[in-house]
């Protein structure tokens, strides 16, 4: 028997140093500098987003990307004279006024851009002209995967960024809402998570005039980009123009890492590092172009645009333009975590305060605390001495509660803390389930070892089935509800937990010894 106290005796004096170990970080990290428990939003403050996603974007870069392998098709199959371009309301129109030629684009057009759907076929004035679209489902289903994949983008930037337990998620067809507990950079956070990250290699045009292009007369297959800097000696930004191809040679499609380095100047950089087919197109296309200027360009923005001097192998390539350290660090972010689909805009923008947080947290512990006096009080004055300890078990369960939301690095939200409160109600409904057993077992003339032992053999069936029922529907809110609602399935998790492992395990262990050592002839119950 002694031997069997003991062992349980180490095993619990295990779990509760385990969990103040645990739970001493969020009092006192210079103790023991471990991670405290992670705070909500509405606990601590943060930044609220509503993003919305222009998923036509998606539509329209598709359509771009089809019409330019149409050129590529027509071209690969000796195909001449015929125009290829994108109309109004989103259509692919492809034009010709050889008639010996439409049957062979219309051959190419039924064996490789089969998605595509034939709306109409006329001609007028010798030029015939087919005009084409994406079926409405093709459309649809774009626009969906371009929402689901700005979600995971932008949940790799932040998870990047290093922001603890964000909650983002979709919200309707084409927004996403982002919740960043403890955020402080709000700004640096909007531009990180807004930046569609696009990176584009395209070869500047040095054919035609630039002046002409900045009076609005740019040549077709050209863009007018700009490059901004800062000047060193007058802090001031200037914006340098070029005119740039419109088609890009390569894309931040092949990109397989980049990362910040510093220059000979002390300068911050970005390297990018292509993957295999990306380092074969980059060593192609510098290749070909050798003396040629290469423009990098993000977002619609040129960052560097070097004159290339010979053929670049090994898959490497940098991205210069007058960054600060930070500026490098989140590019870098965005680039590694790939380019968004389409834009995305912020429709809503909330920031919740930290003396919000504090007033919660305040109200939380406050209501926790007067619940946790009351059922206190009930127990010692009903229950007497096994009442004490019964509320032993309930401060060691909120212990244990603590200590299970800092090592699963959880986040503690109101409706969390609305969880602690349930359970400390719970955690001594089990208490009340043994002590009346073991007050009927000794009620009819039971000894009190005898009595002990019916109580919790009898009763923990009872516990364990009311306790598991409850676990399962706490794990099912947790599986399929979201922010908040998790919140609240994690506290009353680990409270159903703890509640069991101390009515279950610590008060018959604080009982087992006063019977076995102390002998005592009389429990006060």
């Amino acid at each position: 028997m002694l031997k069997n106290l003991s062992l349980r005796l180490i095993f619990i004096f295990v779990v509760i140093f385990v969990a103040f170990i645990y739970v001493i970080p969020s009092f006192n990290n210079k103790i023991w500098p471990h991670n405290k428990i992670n705070l909500g939003l509405d606990l601590q403050g943060g930044m609220h987003l509503v993003l919305e996603v222009e998923t036509q974007k998606a539509v329209d870069r598709t359509l771009e990307r089809m019409a330019q392998e149409i050129k590529n098709s027509l071209k690969k199959e000796h195909v001449r004279r015929v125009f290829v371009d994108i109309g109004k309301n989103n259509k692919i129109l492809i034009k010709t006024s050889d008639k010996k030629q439409i049957n062979l684009v219309e051959d190419i057009l039924d064996k490789e851009f089969r998605e595509l759907q034939l709306l109409s076929k006329s001609s007028f004035d010798e030029t015939i002209q087919i005009e084409m679209e994406l079926p409405g489902k093709q459309a649809t289903y774009i626009k969906r995967l371009a929402t689901e994949q700005a979600l995971e983008t932008i949940r790799n930037r932040i998870d990047q960024f290093g922001v603890s337990e964000p909650d983002i998620r979709l919200q309707g067809e084409q927004r996403i809402l982002i919740q960043l507990p403890g955020i402080k950079d709000t700004k640096r956070a909007k531009q990180l998570i807004g930046k569609t990250a696009l990176l584009e290699f395209k070869l500047i045009d040095e054919v035609h005039d630039i002046s002409k292009a900045l009076k609005g007369n740019v040549p077709r297959g050209s863009v007018l980009l700009y490059q901004y800097a800062n000047d060193s000696g007058t802090n001031r930004s200037h914006k340098t123009p070029y005119l740039v191809k419109k088609r890009a040679l390569l894309t931040g499609a092949y990109l397989t890492n980049s990362k910040v380095q510093i220059d000979s100047y002390n300068e911050p950089y970005v390297t990018i590092d292509f993957d295999k087919k990306g380092a074969r197109l980059f060593a192609k296309i510098t290749e070909e172009n050798v003396h040629k200027r290469l423009a990098i360009v993000l977002d619609n923005k040129i960052y560097s645009a070097p004159s290339i001097n010979e053929k670049i192998s090994g898959g490497a390539a940098r991205i210069t333009g007058n960054f600060t350290t930070e500026q490098a660090h989140d590019l870098a972010i965005v680039l590694r975590a790939g380019a968004l689909p389409a834009p995305v805009n912020i429709i809503e923008e909330r920031t919740v305060g930290p003396s919000l947080g504090s007033d919660s947290i305040n109200k939380g512990l406050f209501s926790m605390l007067v619940g946790g006096v009351i059922v206190i009080i009930f127990m010692a004055v009903y229950y007497k001495g096994a009442g004490l300890i019964a509320n032993l078990a309930l401060i060691l369960n909120i212990v244990l509660i603590a200590g299970g939301l800092a090592m699963l690095q959880a986040t503690l939200t109101l409706p969390g803390i609305a969880g602690i409160i349930l359970t400390i109600g719970m955690a001594v409904d089990a208490n009340v389930l043994i002590f009346e057993r073991i007050r009927e077992e000794i009620h009819i003339g039971k000894s009190l070892r005898s009595a002990v032992d019916a109580g919790y053999t009898r009763a923990t069936l009872t516990i364990l089935d009311a306790n598991i029922t409850t676990l399962i529907a706490a794990l099912v809110l947790f599986q399929f509800g979201t922010g908040p609602i998790k919140g609240f399935a994690v506290t009353l998790s680990l409270g159903v937990i703890a509640s069991m492992f101390s009515a279950l395990l610590v008060t018959r262990l604080i009982f087992d010894y006063f019977l076995v050592n102390r002998k005592i002839k009389k429990l006060s119950i």
